[in-house]
């Protein structure tokens, strides 16, 4: 895990402006540093995503990579058929389930999911089985931008859920891909990788990185902070 900004101090309800808690991030701890080190930033990430207020943004976990993309036209990339589009390898959905168990042990509240069109993606986020999945293009693969109005306008709506503020004491997640990722954020994740942001009105962009995590992070703190 790297904790790119802030204490990671819970966040405050809507009552409050977003501009106290904004104001009050400082530089954390990057991952590679000594163990007790590490420790303060994961616990704090953990009471934070329990109290809300942040989106996770997962990539689709692992996929067989021998398989090929066929879009044509508009919702090709909703089949599951491996002939016309990637899908997940089986590893993938054994990686989803695991990050799925991790979040659930955390009794990290999710309010929304939201997945990419992809089938790859939207099985991603039914096995993490966190609630019910609402596809949307609103998440999309970069690659199929010209299919939806074009590659800017694929980031600005991609750019408009992440800076929308949660619901109540609950989190979001979105699973989606990593060229969109690194498109509307400037953050990549390898695949089943996960970035935390917090919504920052204040910002150009209307979000802020909090945390970038691996696949492995996940089964890591609920080892170390599960919920009783």
């Amino acid at each position: 895990m790297r904790a790119i900004r802030g204490t990671l101090r819970p966040t405050p309800d809507a009552r409050r402006p977003w501009a106290v808690w904004l104001g009050a991030l400082a530089i954390l701890v990057v991952l590679g540093g000594p163990v007790g080190a590490q420790e303060p930033a994961d616990g704090a990430l953990v009471a934070a995503l329990r109290a809300g207020g942040y989106t996770i943004y997962f990539r689709h976990a692992e996929t067989d990579w021998r398989q090929d993309d066929r879009v044509e036209a508009v919702g090709d990339w909703t089949s599951c058929d491996p002939q016309e589009m990637r899908q997940l390898a089986d590893s993938g959905r054994a990686t989803a389930r695991r990050i799925g168990r991790a979040i659930r042990a955390l009794k990290i509240p999710v309010g929304t999911v939201l997945s990419s069109e992809y089938c790859r993606a939207a099985e991603t986020a039914r096995l993490l089985d966190l609630g019910p999945v609402m596809t949307t293009r609103d998440i999309m693969n970069m690659r199929a931008a010209d299919f939806v109005g074009g590659r800017e306008a694929v980031i600005r709506r991609a750019q408009r859920v992440l800076s929308r503020p949660p619901p109540p004491r609950a989190n979001v997640v979105i699973v989606g891909h990593g060229n969109l990722m690194r498109a509307a954020t400037g953050a990549y994740a390898g695949e089943a990788g996960s970035a935390v942001f917090a919504p920052a009105p204040e910002s150009d962009a209307g979000f802020a990185l909090v945390a970038e995590l691996l696949p492995a992070d996940w089964t890591r703190l609920a080892a170390r902070f599960a919920a009783p």
